[in-house]
């Protein structure tokens, strides 16, 4: 175990207390916060008090419940997708996806792929914009099915990918493409409706987002969106029928708690553009348009900022032999005060560390 690790008998909120110590936290992926929401905590012990503490059958049962047909259809509209379909994880939804394909198209992988949908094929070392050249001259000059999977974010250097090469696709060869929108979904996109709006992709594409449900939502489940006759034919897969589904009683919740949402999501907004605000002078901090993620490539920030009582996140990357990757994460937990503490102690790092 690393001696930096810190390890934790409770779920953080916008403080974590160690060794007796209370510091402001700024990281992790509840970016709604509502992991420590009371009124969202409430509608859970309710949909445990209607459904029990889990679900371990198959959805293709005889006995089955109507909550997850109902979390699809609303999930559905809310990304503005045609169908949708719910899973026990996003790594789930990801090896569903690479099960159906597997073997009936060559597989190409952009920089970053998250594990959940690795397979065998063509992985690129680059920048996304290098790989994107690369896959459509690869595809331009094939003939076969092809299956093209992508981040909608770089969740680790803080970078959203743009997708508006999708029209640029040849129409004389089948093709798919999976978007992971796990850091995007409930955050990005209009009141955080996710990525699907913003893929443009030709109508002989072959369109699939998945996302982990359990970040900006805040429950245990993963998503797949996609036209129905896709979601159809995962739906009769033995990968998924073989699977538990998500805890229904968290389902409810999460169909329960649509203006709780709203509130948080508008409350993250407004401290993402506060902290922006307040750093926009420093040349320290990377980030997209009211993303609450900041990469830096400073290393010396995260222990700076824990001697001054603020926990941000930090962490080897891809080996623990490599450089640590930094992140000041935000949540709706946030206050102003949180916010201006953070920024202040920000700028003091970069006047002492950038004096000329």
């Amino acid at each position: 175990m690393e001696k930096d690790n810190i390890i934790l008998e409770a779920m953080p909120g916008r403080s974590i207390h160690v060794s007796g110590r209370e510091f402001l936290y700024f990281s992790g992926t509840s970016y709604l916060g509502m992991s420590r929401n009371e009124a969202f905590r409430d509608l859970i012990k309710e949909g445990l008090s209607r459904y029990g503490a889990n679900f371990g059958g198959s959805r293709l049962g005889n006995i089955r419940f109507a909550v997850f047909e109902e979390a699809e259809a609303w999930l559905a509209a809310f990304a503005g997708a045609p169908a949708a379909l719910v899973v026990s994880s996003g790594s789930l939804a990801g090896h569903l996806l690479v099960e159906r394909l597997r073997g009936k198209a060559a597989f190409h992988f952009a920089p970053g792929t998250h594990p959940a949908l690795w397979g065998e094929g063509e992985y690129f070392e680059g920048p996304f914009e290098d790989w994107v050249e690369h896959v459509l001259f690869t595809a331009g000059k094939g003939q076969g099915p092809l299956a093209i999977f992508a981040n909608a974010v770089d969740p680790l250097l803080v970078r959203k990918n743009a997708f508006g090469w999708l029209e640029r696709l040849p129409a004389n060869r089948p093709i798919t493409v999976v978007v992971d929108d796990s850091h995007g979904f409930g955050i990005c996109g209009a009141g955080g409706s996710g990525t699907w709006q913003e893929l443009k992709a030709p109508e002989h594409v072959e369109l699939a987002v998945i996302s982990s449900l359990g970040k900006a939502m805040g429950i245990p489940g993963g998503l797949i969106l996609g036209r129905r006759p896709l979601i159809d034919a995962l739906w009769h897969s033995p990968f998924f029928g073989g699977a538990s589904p998500p805890p229904p009683a968290f389902l409810f919740a999460m169909l329960a708690a649509k203006r709780l949402y709203q509130e948080a999501y508008r409350q993250l907004m407004a401290n993402i553009r506060r902290f922006e605000h307040l750093t926009r002078r420093l040349d320290l901090l990377q980030s997209f348009g009211d993303y609450p993620a900041f990469y830096t490539p400073e290393a010396g920030l995260a222990p700076w900022l824990r001697e001054k009582g603020c926990l941000i996140s930090q962490f080897a990357y891809p080996t623990p032999e490599d450089e640590p990757v930094t992140r000041v994460v935000l949540s709706a937990l946030h206050e102003e005060q949180d916010i201006d503490y953070l920024a202040g102690a920000v700028e003091s790092y970069a006047a002492i560390n950038y004096q000329k």
